[in-house]
């Protein structure tokens, strides 16, 4: 029997990453504090670990009657000199961070915490890829802080929108850069003795083509 997939965030690029995977997933947010000092002083591989878990956990435990279910957990950031990037939240804060980035390379972190509600067991991992950016002009860092799309995201970029022109090389999982790493879910899945079909149903489609 395949598992109900409960998502522990508001992203829609999560969101669209698991439905690209043939998984529909429930949506409850967690109402985590992402901004508590205890985290902000964590390096950026633990952050995303720490906050991924905390997601997951914070659900589970306001949801307590969920049976059969995965409740995943995610949390980005962007690593740079070894600091953390998180959303840069304003204009001013995402043009800086634009300057800094352009022609550099960095670290994307996305930390993952999936609980098995039938089994109560968890299992936590990271996907790690090294991000690299094109020299930016002046008037392409306006243009795209404008677009507001910068604001909300870890780093301050997404590899599947407007700023995806100004990645010029990654070394890592791209769906794990996006937000949530499919191949990492899939080995966390695996961990915790399941099947993948178990939460990825396969759609069968006729050998002709026809649907």
């Amino acid at each position: 029997m395949s598992k109900t997939v409960l998502l522990a965030s508001a992203s829609p690029s999560r969101k669209r990453l698991l439905e690209s995977a043939g998984i529909t997933p429930v949506i409850k947010v967690s109402g985590v504090d992402e901004e508590t000092p205890e985290l902000l002083a964590l390096a950026p591989a633990d952050l995303v670990i720490a906050l991924a878990i905390l997601k997951a956990h914070s659900v589970h435990l306001a949801h307590k009657e969920l049976s059969n279910t995965l409740i995943i957990g995610c949390d980005s950031t962007f690593e740079f000199n070894g600091q953390s990037l998180g959303k840069p939240l304003t204009r001013e804060a995402a043009i800086e961070r634009a300057h800094m980035l352009s022609g550099n390379t960095g670290y994307l972190h996305t930390g993952h915490c999936v609980i098995d509600t039938d089994q109560e067991l968890e299992v936590s991992d990271i996907s790690t890829a090294k991000v690299t950016f094109a020299k930016m002009t002046e008037e392409e860092i306006i243009n795209y802080v404008d677009s507001g799309e910068p604001l909300h995201v870890a780093g301050g970029f997404t590899l599947d929108g407007l700023s995806a022109p100004f990645i010029t090389h990654i070394e890592g999982d791209p769906s794990g850069i996006i937000g949530l790493s499919l191949p990492t879910l899939r080995k966390i899945a695996i961990n915790l003795g399941l099947r993948w079909s178990e939460v990825a149903p396969a759609h069968a489609k006729s050998m002709t083509g026809k649907p």
